[in-house]
């Protein structure tokens, strides 16, 4: 049996409004992505170190950053075992 992750993950039994990416989702602490019990990624917590680094460098870099399109434009990838973006259009102001 394999289980989608991509599907567990946006159980709106487990989590409030799943289909919504909130970067501060305050229940995400027992998001499934990098596994459970003995089958728990040992690079997590080097991941999520280097998401807060480069988020808000990122974010300090383009404080203007926004999506290019409407978020229900941003074309998924579905039909591949790991889900996610297909493209990520993005804007600034320039200064």
């Amino acid at each position: 049996m394999v289980i989608g992750l991509p599907a567990v993950n946006r159980d709106p039994g487990r989590f409030a409004d799943p289909h919504t990416l909130r970067l501060d989702r305050a229940d995400a602490g027992r998001h499934p992505a990098f596994g459970r019990g003995v089958h728990q990624c040992l690079g997590q917590q080097l991941a999520r170190i280097e998401m807060r680094v480069a988020y808000r460098a990122l974010f300090d870099r383009f404080p203007t950053l926004r999506l290019a399109v409407p978020a229900t434009g941003i074309p998924m990838r579905e039909s591949s075992l790991v889900y996610g973006v297909e493209r990520l259009p993005v804007t600034w102001d320039q200064p």
